[in-house]
């Protein structure tokens, strides 16, 4: 890292001293020369103006003599014409050698009577001169001033530029390992802060008090650490608090990803599977049931929730499976261990049923002898009274019993159902028939409304017939003051719904969820003096339950009730020739 930088800082500081060592030799280099050279063209038009005043004034001495005095002291050549070119006195050369100069520019404008001048270069000598021309009395005088000073002068310029740059870079090179190597110890600083940020240790910081980009940067990544911090720290505080309050549970509750590998159990789910759960391994190796399996799978692919009873994952052992998809993938499921409610609820069935049966007997005996005693006694006397009474709650009490034992065997499987293909208004008109006298005594119109075409459900038709029988029982006995019963039936989404409609006086909201419960009465006065048992419509509801079908309520107060349960459609090899 530290060369990385020291090279790209060095390149900087290169081309930095290179961009203006070239700006000086292109721009001011030029502009020097020129400057130089207008100062020497002012001088030597000076020295000109001053000689070729001598020549015009002093006529003491020769024209040689002044020619070589005034070209000693003004350091140049000078040579004198008249006015046709001829060279009359030259500093360096026999004027008589010389060729006519006519023809040169300088001395053609100067005996024009100007002052001109003129950079010539010399192809003989390969040098460059200054030349100035000015009139004098019957001709001119140019004096030459050699250019190479300007160019030893550039020559010593480049030199120094050549000089200063390698001093340039000789401290930029000492600038660019000190900048370099202080750069890199902070952002090996910043570099070590986000290895221990990535090993997990939130409390690192690096506490640079710099205000340049890095240091603000170092102080953004210090937030930013302590945020991390308190966030995961509180994270870890709710994972904690989850693990504990999972791990209090009763049910056991297992995580599995979407690769079908635990990602995590409680400790009810460590002590169910004799190995112990593995994390990171295929469920499968911890619960081999099918049905648990197919619930976390179903669940993790069509992200519902599924439910599944599993029976195999320790003998003798029934257990209640919930899957619900996790937000990653994956699913968890609970299992509740059912065996001893199921046990508990066995032995409550065969409790009420063995009560039931053994109550049957004892009841028809109470009964047979009270009607006996009845037939027997005077219509005047006050024990006919006592057995009547005794006779009708004899009466009920076997009612009772019957309906209980009718609701363990159908709560406990014993009753089985035989499942034929059966048209919706036949079930319909058998129900209207069976009551239809009973009605008609109430003043009660009993009718069907629709009979959901030519479909055909699966049932059990003596059993949809005491559905029908508890439901339409219940609404002549509590909603006759409507004077009529609709019953029906209509295509849903699950097969075909039947319903029957009273015009009553309805049932409150409250005491909708509960109507199906065993001996649950809205009006336990009013149940009493009908003879009901409170359980008509549970038999119901277990009866349509073992169809797979559903049974429900709707009702408001002063407006009926409907009372609606749904069978599915028979399937087509079932359906009649």
């Amino acid at each position: 890292m530290r060369q990385r930088i020291f090279f790209r800082l060095l390149a900087v500081f290169v081309l930095g001293i290179a961009a203006t060592t070239i700006t000086l030799d292109l721009l001011i280099r030029p502009a020097w020369e020129d400057s130089l050279r207008q100062e020497i063209d002012r001088n030597l038009r000076q020295k000109t103006a001053m000689v070729a005043n001598r020549i015009n004034t002093d006529h003491s001495y020769a024209l040689a003599d002044v020619v070589s005095q005034e070209s000693h002291a003004s350091g140049t050549r000078a040579t004198v014409i008249d006015a046709r070119g001829k060279v009359l006195a030259d500093s360096e050369v026999d004027a008589g050698s010389m060729e006519n100069q006519i023809h040169e520019p300088e001395f053609a404008a100067a005996l024009k009577g100007e002052v001109a001048s003129r950079t010539r270069k010399s192809t003989r000598i390969a040098a460059t001169f200054q030349c100035v021309a000015a009139p004098v009395a019957g001709g001119a005088v140019r004096l030459t001033y050699p250019l190479s000073d300007v160019e030893v002068a550039t020559a010593t310029l480049r030199r120094s530029l050549m000089w200063g740059t390698l001093a340039g870079l000789a401290v930029s090179l000492a600038m660019a390992a000190i900048v370099a190597q202080i750069t890199v110890r902070r952002l090996r600083r910043v570099v070590d802060f986000a290895s221990r940020i990535a090993a997990g240790e939130l409390t690192a910081r690096i506490s640079d008090s710099s205000a340049d980009e890095i240091g603000r940067m170092a102080a953004a990544l210090d937030r930013t650490a302590g945020q991390l911090e308190q966030n995961f720290a509180a994270l870890d505080t709710s994972r904690r608090q989850l693990e504990t309050m999972l791990n209090s549970m009763q049910d056991a509750v297992i995580a599995v990803g979407a690769d079908d590998l635990v990602l995590w159990a409680n400790q009810p789910m460590n002590k169910l599977v004799p190995q112990r759960t593995r994390l990171n391994a295929p469920v499968v190796e911890t619960v081999r049931d099918p049905d648990f399996l197919q619930a976390v799978r179903g669940a993790s692919e069509s992200r519902k929730v599924y439910t599944a009873r599993a029976a195999s994952i320790l003998p003798g052992r029934t257990f209640d499976v919930t899957a619900a998809p996790m937000p990653g993938g994956g699913a968890v499921a609970v299992l509740r261990d059912l065996t001893e409610t199921e046990r508990v609820e066995k032995t409550r069935r065969d409790f009420i049923a063995n009560v039931s049966h053994e109550l049957r007997t004892p009841l028809t005996s109470i009964q047979g002898y009270t009607e006996t005693l009845l037939d027997g006694a005077s219509e005047n006397n006050h024990s006919r009274d006592f057995l009547e009474i005794i006779r009708k709650n004899a009466t009920r009490m076997s009612r009772l019993t019957e309906d209980l034992l009718t609701l363990a065997r159908v709560e406990s499987g014993e009753q089985r159902f035989a499942m034929q293909p059966v048209m919706p208004g036949e079930l319909l008109q058998e129900a209207v028939q069976s009551f239809r006298e009973v009605a008609r005594t109430q003043n009660i119109e009993l009718t069907v409304e629709d009979s959901a075409g030519a479909a055909t459900v699966s049932a059990d038709a003596e059993a949809i017939h005491q559905v029908f029988s508890n439901l339409v029982d219940n609404s002549l006995k509590y909603a006759a003051s409507g004077r009529r019963i609709v019953l029906g039936a209509q295509p849903s989404p699950r097969g075909i719904e039947f319903y029957v409609r009273d015009f009553g006086p309805g049932i409150p909201f409250e005491h909708l969820p509960r109507l199906f419960e065993r001996f649950y009465r809205v009006d336990k006065a009013r149940s009493r003096e009908s003879g009901g048992t409170g359980l008509g419509l549970a038999i119901a509801k277990h009866i349509v339950l073992a169809h797979s079908g559903t049974i429900r309520a709707e009702s408001e107060l002063n407006h009926g009730s409907t009372f609606l349960f749904t069978l599915p459609l028979a399937s087509t090899t079932e359906q009649p020739a």
